[in-house]
């Protein structure tokens, strides 16, 4: 719980509020939980241990209740209007809230001072997307209107798949690819294959151990003939140029998952999808692309995050064209 009191602090005898604050929720908090300045003399913080999934929502109410009663005691009216409480739940459930980035930082301050990127090299990363995504659409339109095609004449639904997708700081976008699949399929294929692969529980046959571990369903039934071509070469992610231009993603970084990959996710799993904008490309595909388990390519991400430059993104994308025509990986 963070109790948010920074223009009343700033006031005439701000270090006797503060402590008058600090006195008033300890009045309320429970042996167990802890209480310290989240900002120093502005914000205080309370930690409550030991709460099961059930109890959130109660607990939210019940010492809402507690400490708004508090203040009203201790804190005259005009006082209180200065004061804000919010609440905020370690691992949140993304599958149901779709919290602002804001309420993110909250519970990963150390992302907040890299956040990738400063304001100038942001600038600079979506220029060069905007360049990049705008000129390759223009130099492969050919080509694309080649596959939109073959895939409209060799099976029946759309061209182009949409499915949403988790962006930077849990927000959602349309993802967008060329279909590989028939048009009528059973997604619980991929997720149940997702589950068991982020948990490390995908293994080889006894005879294959020595077969690598991969992150895309080898031979998946879904797949049509045209499908197969497209995901080798990895063809179908072209009309993600179109979620570069956009601004939902960037030439460079990681792949943005599925809604449903989040609940298989562990806490530190998450800050793929904070520290930086999803892309078409990145460490992951260049070192190993599919042949990488997942902690490794969570690890890969996080990399790229800390390591990040323009440079890097010049590298990371030379050396895509490489990793593609291989096929190595690819399914």
């Amino acid at each position: 719980m963070l109790v948010e009191a920074e223009k009343l602090l700033q006031a005439d005898q701000a270090e006797l509020l503060a402590a008058n604050l600090a006195s008033t929720v300890s009045t309320v908090k429970r042996e167990t939980d802890f209480k310290g300045w989240y900002k120093d003399g502005s914000v205080l913080g309370v930690i409550f241990t030991e709460i099961g999934e059930a109890e959130r929502t109660t607990l939210q109410r019940a010492m809402l209740s507690r400490v708004m009663s508090a203040l009203a005691r201790d804190f005259k009216p005009s006082d209180m209007d200065q004061i804000n409480l919010s609440f905020h739940f370690f691992p949140e459930d993304w599958e149901t809230e779709h919290p602002r980035r804001a309420r993110h930082l909250v519970l990963y301050p150390d992302v907040s001072p890299r956040d990738g990127m400063s304001g100038i090299s942001r600038s600079v990363k979506r220029a060069f997307d905007i360049a990049g995504s705008a000129l390759t659409l223009i130099l492969l339109s050919p080509l694309l209107l080649v596959i939109a095609l073959a895939i409209k004449l060799t099976s029946k639904g759309p061209v182009v798949f949409r499915q949403e997708r988790v962006g930077q700081f849990n927000g959602r976008f349309t993802f967008l690819k060329f279909r590989s699949m028939h048009a009528a399929n059973d997604a619980s294929i991929h997720k149940e294959y997702i589950k068991h692969f982020i948990a490390g529980d995908v293994g080889n046959p006894a005879s294959e151990q020595s077969a690598p571990i991969v992150y895309k369903i080898q031979n998946d039934p879904r797949v049509t003939a045209v499908g197969r071509l497209l995901r080798k070469t990895s063809l179908d992610e072209l009309p993600q140029l179109w979620n570069v231009l956009r601004g939902e993603m960037s030439l460079v970084g990681p792949r943005p998952p599925i809604p449903y990959e989040l609940e298989s996710y562990e806490p530190w799993h998450r800050r793929r999808v904070l520290e930086a904008k999803p892309g078409i490309t990145g460490l992951w595909q260049v070192s190993g692309r599919s042949r990488t388990d997942f902690d490794d390519m969570v690890r890969l991400d996080l990399r790229y995050v800390l390591t990040w430059s323009i440079w890097l993104d010049v590298k990371i994308l030379l050396q895509t064209p490489r990793a593609v025509f291989s096929g190595d990986g690819a399914y």
